[in-house]
């Protein structure tokens, strides 16, 4: 078993308003947890910011898995508040490139000019470039 919650479905750009009331206006994030309470969330658009908000301060992991890199699947990755919390682990799982690694990748949005906080001050984040499918991230297994 499983719980699945939509945080943001939107496409390429943000449309919060009461137009975009029905189906929300946050690009993609989806949180999945597990009957363990293990926490999976997929892509980290607008949407994660509130997700954030309602993960539970005592959590000691929270996995997030990109998709892929678009900036509307990880625009909202430096507002997760979890990122910024000493006693929460954050695992971000990425797609492989042949010539940088995950972090490497991320860092150049997660850096100054674009964003004020680099991704290496965040106190306990560890990036994964995704192994070939299928693959375990805790009790999930992804295909």
């Amino acid at each position: 078993m499983m719980r699945v919650a939509l945080f943001g479905t939107r496409g390429s750009i943000a449309a919060p308003g009461p137009e975009t009331v029905r189906y929300g206006g946050n690009t993609s994030t989806v949180e999945v947890c597990g009957n363990d309470g293990t926490v999976l969330v997929l892509d980290a658009g607008t949407g994660i910011r509130r997700l954030g908000t309602q993960i539970p301060p005592d959590i000691a992991r929270v996995d997030i898995l990109l998709t892929h890199l678009h900036m509307d699947h990880i625009q909202g990755l430096g507002f997760f508040g979890p990122l910024h919390h000493p006693g929460i682990d954050v695992h971000i799982w990425g797609p492989a490139s042949s010539t940088l690694s995950l972090g490497a990748r991320l860092t150049r949005y997660l850096s100054p000019p674009l964003f004020p906080v680099h991704l290496r001050d965040l106190p306990r984040v560890t990036c994964h470039n995704v192994p070939c499918p299928p693959f375990d991230i805790g009790p999930f297994h992804v295909q």
